[in-house]
């Protein structure tokens, strides 16, 4: 089964009969408010597909798989340690002029937030911690064969009225791995901004920005997309799916996306 099957049936999932969350359980739009905080103490596992289009002369394509678990752990009575993975698998055809196509692992990025357990008195929801690169690709085309790591920080507020704003920025810079692979110091900064919708259903715009120092280059994909918070069987999930158009990307970077999410949900 290729990524592309596996997304259209992410989409068939959520057009499935689904119950509702029952009342002895975090109601949906307590849940839904807990996704839109990278920091809340809600284990969840996402899976992110995107598939990106519009690579260099050949119109090359990318389909991405993120796997992407979401782990809180209470450390004290005031803090609890978020860890955070993102794991790709990809599958890309001609994404650097008549290159062929490649399939496996990409690069993987864990993330360790330290997060009060409690909000500011103004309201702020923040974690800070180390991110870490992991060269874990299996083709010299999917990854950068360099071991990275730097600092990352999340900030947010939740209003009243089910609005959830903040930023999600880090730094990571190569520090060990392949001399003859270009070194990596690459800055990710993601805006972000939802509204609760009732129900369980959220909207959601970000940036997912970033920069390449090395090359002086940004990549600015704008992203929206709409989730709901349902019950499959006895899985508690969230299903949505959404766009993306490319504002800026290096020389020959795609021009336009589309992403699909199911993530599965272990409140405690």
């Amino acid at each position: 089964m290729n990524l592309t099957t596996l997304g259209a049936l992410t989409l068939l999932a959520g057009l499935l009969p689904i119950g509702a969350v029952s009342a002895q359980e975090p109601s949906a739009d307590e849940l839904a408010r807990s996704l839109s905080n990278p920091v809340a103490s809600l284990i969840s596992v996402p899976f992110q597909y995107n598939f990106d289009y519009g690579f260099g002369s050949e119109d090359g394509s990318r389909n991405t798989l993120n796997i992407q678990p979401v782990i809180p752990t209470s450390i004290s009575d005031d803090w609890n340690l978020i860890t955070r993975v993102i794991l790709p698998v990809v599958y890309q055809d001609d994404v650097f002029g008549d290159s062929g196509s490649q399939f496996g692992l990409g690069d993987t990025t864990p993330t360790l937030f330290f997060s009060p357990k409690e909000p500011t008195k103004g309201g702020l929801i923040w974690g800070v911690g180390p991110v870490f690169l992991l060269p874990t690709a299996t083709d010299d085309l999917l990854g950068g064969e360099k071991w990275g790591v730097g600092p990352s920080v999340v900030m947010l507020k939740q209003t009243a009225g089910g609005v959830t704003y903040g930023v999600l920025a880090n730094h990571i810079w190569s520090v060990a791995g392949d001399d003859d692979r270009a070194d990596i110091s690459n800055t990710f900064l993601q805006p972000f901004v939802s509204k609760a919708l009732g129900k369980g259903r959220t909207i959601s715009f970000n940036t997912e920005s970033s920069y390449n120092w090395e090359d002086s280059q940004w990549t600015l994909p704008l992203n929206l997309t709409y989730t709901v918070v349902k019950r499959w069987g006895k899985q508690l999930v969230s299903i949505g799916g959404g766009g993306r158009v490319f504002l800026e990307t290096p020389d020959g970077g795609p021009d336009w996306g589309v992403r699909l999410i199911v993530t599965l949900l272990y409140p405690r």
